[in-house]
């Protein structure tokens, strides 16, 4: 894959990380916004592993796990809360 190819990914997923933060701010309901904040934190790991291999980077896939698993972690506790289980 060249450099350009996965540059101009990771700008058009930076895009739609932007448009999804419209929803994660007007999303009408609770739940719209969990969702958008779960897919907002998708698209970062994603942009962060793209940028790591245009950077050759292997500690930022590394962070990317990490990241991943509290993402994780925080979106159950999440619905969990909205399911007033808490």
């Amino acid at each position: 894959m060249t450099i350009h190819v996965i540059w101009f990914a990771a700008a058009l997923m930076g895009v739609l990380a932007f448009s999804v933060l419209g929803r994660l701010i007007s999303g009408p309901t609770v739940a719209d916004r969990a969702v958008a904040l779960d897919t907002l934190n998708t698209y970062v790991l994603g942009l962060m592993l793209l940028l790591a291999v245009a950077c050759d980077s292997v500690v930022m896939v590394d962070v990317g796990i990490v990241y991943a698993s509290l993402s994780f972690v925080g979106t159950m506790f999440i619905a969990r809360h909205i399911e007033g289980e808490v």
